[in-house]
């Protein structure tokens, strides 16, 4: 018996399909609820950027189960194995760990997801991940469904992207083009000319490794990066999509 079906995201980025998603960003459980059966690939549950406890993001992992079969990624503020290891045990099983720039720092994201020898979780037998007990099968078939995207957001980072590629349990590399942009001397300017080349070189490399390049990007541009092949794509949000209604419905009604 187990708990969850397959983690669809992880074999759609494994076949090189484009999977769309969804960034959660408001912490409201209904919102997750609603945006899981809409249709979306994956949804983004924002920790670093958002106050959460671990109690909430374990109920935003419920309501997403509950509303339909969007994957639900969270977005951990660190590689810390002692804030991953409990949010594995409630079932979150697919991570976006920010910042990473260094081999040594990767190797930390994916060993955070590993039980020994590979990695450092350590071991509780009766949790949600397991059904309580239940999924007997739980440690020898889990790590298919782990995923593990790590965030590719300065220079550094960018030139340490082959090296991550030879981490076999990294799934995906996504490009923060905001803080690729600070980082680079550019604040608020992800169209200046030096961080858009410094954006294409970093896809082009991700491919090249074989991994899944990701972006988070909510405007026409979004359409291009799919064209090259970058197939992680988070294409928007609950704040923006209600901050776009709100003006569209006043514009519209001030006619």
């Amino acid at each position: 018996m187990t708990l969850y079906p397959p983690n669809l995201l992880k074999r759609k980025l494994r076949e090189r399909q484009p999977a769309l998603g969804y960034w959660l960003s408001l912490n409201s459980l209904a919102g997750t609820e609603l945006a899981a059966g809409a249709g979306w690939d994956w949804l983004l549950l924002d920790a670093e950027h958002v106050i959460h406890t671990p109690e909430r993001i374990e109920q935003h992992l419920l309501a997403a189960h509950h509303g339909g079969s969007a994957e639900l990624v969270v977005r951990v503020p660190t590689t810390d194995a002692v804030l991953v290891k409990p949010l594995m045990d409630a079932g979150v099983r697919s991570f976006m760990f920010p910042f990473v720039e260094t081999e040594d720092e990767a190797e930390r994201a994916v060993q955070a997801t590993r039980y020994p020898p590979r990695g450092v979780r350590g071991f509780a037998g009766g949790t949600r991940a397991t059904h309580f007990g239940r999924d007997t099968d739980y440690l020898k078939t889990h790590e298919d469904d782990v995923l593990v995207i790590i965030q590719i957001e300065s220079p550094r980072a960018v030139g340490a992207i082959p090296a991550y590629g030879r981490i076999a349990e990294i799934d995906a590399m996504l490009i923060g083009a905001n803080d690729l942009a600070a980082n680079m001397g550019h604040l608020g300017d992800t169209r200046h000319p030096d961080v858009t080349a410094m954006f294409a070189r970093a896809a082009e490399a991700i491919l090249a490794t074989g991994k899944a390049a990701g972006f988070q990007n909510f405007d026409e541009r979004q359409h291009e990066y799919l064209r090259r092949g970058m197939t992680l794509a988070a294409v928007t949000g609950d704040i923006n999509l209600l901050s776009r209604g709100m003006v569209a419905v006043l514009n519209d009604l001030k006619r």
